[in-house]
């Protein structure tokens, strides 16, 4: 099944990625040059973890990469064990559980890789052979030689082609990319050049609509990027695509977790937020709510079985006041749906004066559904504060 290998596939791609970053900045400590190859890399490291300034070395690679890899744990290990034929689950299974506890950014970032699972094969060579297997065919990918954009853009495309095979289940971790262009460019517009912009997805599925910022942003390398996602193997996802797409361990802040019911940002406010978020949710509309001061100012709670509007009141929460934007896709349902819902629409428009713009999406443009959407785009300060909604 296409959402199950797509964890053994990103996630093995992934390992290879960070163990080659780390060979190529061990030699680069060795001898303050690229290597010509991850052989050549390895066995420089191999010698100088025999040097007796070996801790010393380890120790400057934790302080930039955050993890070690021992030689026999290395990707390029792995792969010359694949093509020999004595490649060992144990082996791979030490390194994911190493990389898992060598700093905090990566814990259970592998839990979803199962390398004993009868899905691989009956029995345990069928089972390694298929693991070996793949191990060889991701070492036919130079990463040595590839900027961090089309390593990462290869995984937000590997990312995409499992949703289109996934297709229902894709949703909870892919905006489809025409989409999120559409959506970042909006809420980015006039922000390009800006330094420093802090961008927010509380529904941030693999990362791709938050990385899109990227793309847009004049100074891409000062944005600091905040989300959550309450699915484990989809937030693992966007913890790999955040590094993969050379984003500094510093500059994301991201968490796991239920958005509408345990906020991680408390009051802290941004200045772009993309969101995508699952449609007409239900929820717990729980009474405690009307005291959450996300959703306290219309008087009224999302109802249970639609938590669309709760999703954007978080939205407006977290708005920078000076220069805040969002932009977001929810249903047609929350333009003309009666009672708690059209409170909370008359306080948006009418009390906050934040809806900018209403713009409506054709059908089928997703996986797994073929309703039509809108993209409803607000700011903090609207143009000479409009009465005016495009």
């Amino acid at each position: 099944d296409a959402n199950e290998y797509k964890d053994y596939l990103l996630g093995i791609v992934f390992y290879k990625y960070l163990s080659d970053s780390f060979l190529i900045k061990a030699y680069d400590l060795i001898y303050d040059e690229k290597p010509q190859n991850l052989k050549a890399a390895l066995e420089a490291y191999r010698e100088a973890l025999e040097d007796e300034s070996a801790e010393e070395l380890k120790e400057q690679i934790r302080e930039e990469c955050h993890y070690v890899i021992e030689p026999d744990l290395t990707y390029t290990c792995f792969a010359d064990a694949a093509r020999n034929n004595t490649f060992s689950r144990e082996q791979l299974q030490k390194a994911f559980n190493n990389i898992e506890q060598s700093d905090p950014l990566f814990a259970d970032l592998f839990t979803d890789i199962d390398l004993y699972s009868n899905r691989l094969g009956t029995g345990d060579q069928k089972q390694s052979d298929t693991i070996s297997s793949l191990i060889r065919e991701i070492d036919r990918a130079d990463l040595l030689n590839t900027d961090s954009d089309i390593l990462g853009n290869a995984y937000e495309y590997l990312i995409g082609q499992f949703a289109s095979e996934t297709g229902k289940k894709a949703g909870e971790f892919y905006t489809p990319q025409a989409v999120s262009k559409i959506l970042t460019r909006i809420a980015i517009a006039g922000q390009e050049e800006r330094r420093g912009l802090s961008v927010y997805d509380p529904c941030m599925g693999s990362g791709s609509l938050l990385l899109n910022a990227k793309k847009y942003a004049a100074e891409p390398d000062y944005i600091k990027y905040y989300g959550q996602e309450l699915m484990t193997s989809t937030y693992n996802l966007a913890r790999m695509n955040m590094l993969m797409h050379g984003v500094e361990y510093q500059k994301f802040d991201i968490y796991k977790g239920d958005t509408l019911k345990d906020d991680k940002y408390g009051d802290v406010k941004m200045t772009v937020q993309v969101c995508n978020p699952p449609y007409s949710l239900k929820w717990s509309a729980d009474k405690s709510f009307e005291d959450d001061p996300r959703y306290s100012g219309a008087g009224k709670l999302a109802p249970k079985s639609h938590a669309d509007f709760a999703f954007l009141e978080h939205m407006i929460y977290h708005m920078d006041e000076e220069d805040g934007r969002i932009a977001v896709l929810l249903p047609h349902g929350v333009l003309f749906r009666g009672s708690a819902e059209e409170q909370i629409r008359k306080y948006i428009i009418r009390d906050l004066n934040r809806l900018d713009a209403v713009i409506g999406l054709p059908a089928n443009l997703f996986h797994g559904t073929s309703i039509p959407v809108c993209l409803l785009v607000l700011k903090s300060k609207r143009n000479g504060n409009s009465d005016n909604i495009l």
